[in-house]
């Protein structure tokens, strides 16, 4: 169901969901790898699709971390919330990650940890990416980290132009193989 669920949406809105196929849990895994769930408070999820990201999220993070779930695509969306809505800690917003400070400031989270992203840096416009990847600098931690995945180098010195440190790790074992950017202030 996932895969004819994410083929239909990238059907239907291909520059936003960027992918054919979801994520694979290797893929999953290699995202969570870099974050300390036993420290983090506050989690936060971009673009999370049918939750192949997020399911193991809520699979590692204490009960008591916050975790929101952003995600613009309407079906998606009503999959996260059925899937995951019921769930304390867990708020799934119909939304943009370019407005990440005010879904914050509704859950009054002054610092984020981590942020975990699913979107397509390389078929959004320019300057919605560039939005989006400065909210993500500004709201992040002085010790947090934006861990997103691309299917090729290419957007890496766009990183860099917020983000001080990046560690790329390659991901074999997903449809297309995948990078791993893991980004620092």
């Amino acid at each position: 169901m996932n895969a004819i669920h994410f083929i239909r949406e990238y059907i239907r809105h291909p520059r936003s969901v960027g992918a054919v196929i979801p994520s694979s849990r290797q893929l999953a895994k290699q995202i969570a790898t870099p974050i300390y769930f036993d420290k983090a408070s506050c989690i936060i999820e971009y673009g999370a699709g049918t939750g192949v990201f997020t399911q193991e999220l809520i699979l590692n993070k204490r009960p008591e971390t916050l975790l929101l779930v952003i995600e613009a695509n309407e079906s998606f969306y009503k999959t996260l919330q059925s899937k995951y809505g019921h769930l304390e800690r867990v708020h799934i917003i119909h939304g943009s990650a370019e407005h990440v400070a005010r879904y914050m400031k509704q859950y009054h989270v002054s610092k984020v940890d981590y942020i975990v992203s699913g979107l397509p840096f390389t078929s959004l416009p320019a300057a919605l990416s560039s939005l989006i990847l400065g909210q993500t600098a500004e709201v992040l931690g002085q010790e947090g980290k934006f861990i997103t995945f691309q299917y090729s180098k290419v957007k890496h010195n766009f990183f860099r132009t917020f983000f001080a440190d990046i560690q790329i790790k390659k991901v074999n074992y997903n449809v297309p193989p995948a990078y791993v950017f893991t980004c620092s202030l």
